[in-house]
């Protein structure tokens, strides 16, 4: 099993990415996929998590994460205010939407971090909401390369069960857009 937990802020798309990679999992033939919010009585802005499990067998846990082998971080300066090195197992992946290098972040040993600049892939695309760049689904993308669980090809797939269909050619663009442009580093 595979347990992946998204950091965000309230109104960044954080539970419908969470969905988008079940949906993804699922068609791509996974037997077991989850998602689920954890959030109480936040608003527009708050930071927020959102989880997904995905397995080759059927799932029988249905509670929250504590550690997750993959944590993806939709806004980089929850990495600030939320420890997020602790939510994520030795040996596991950090997605971070950032237009720093994986060099610039201080993360323990063992850890392998990727980055995107997510808003600026948003940015290209107008992909935008209320005057923020929305960027899961280049955090998607970001996922597709550096994950490896999910293809690109699944994950298109899952937008185009979940998101209108007016919405999904620019999506679909911006996903492979970030997907070429994740930088993956081992941390020592």
């Amino acid at each position: 099993m595979h347990e992946i937990i998204w950091h965000g802020r309230g109104g960044q798309g954080v539970v419908v990415a969470a969905q988008i990679l079940a949906e993804a999992a699922y068609l791509q033939g996974y037997l077991g996929v989850t998602s689920a919010p954890t959030f109480g009585p936040e608003r527009r802005g708050a930071p927020l998590t959102a989880s997904t499990r995905i397995s080759d067998t059927p799932l029988r846990t249905f509670s929250q994460i504590e550690s997750a082998d993959i944590a993806v971080v939709l806004d980089p300066s929850l990495l600030k205010v939320v420890d997020v090195q602790s939510s994520v197992k030795d040996g596991g992946l950090i997605i971070i939407n950032s237009y720093l290098r994986p060099d610039d972040f201080h993360l323990r040993a063992g850890l392998t971090v990727a980055v995107v600049d997510a808003v600026k892939v948003a940015l290209k695309f107008h992909l935008m909401k209320e005057g923020a760049p929305v960027v899961n689904t280049p955090l998607l993308g970001a996922f597709a390369r550096a994950a490896g669980l999910v293809s690109l090809e699944y994950i298109e797939k899952g937008l185009k069960k979940k998101l209108p269909a007016k919405v999904v050619a620019v999506n679909s663009m911006a996903l492979n857009m970030a997907y070429e442009e994740t930088v993956i580093k081992k941390i020592g």
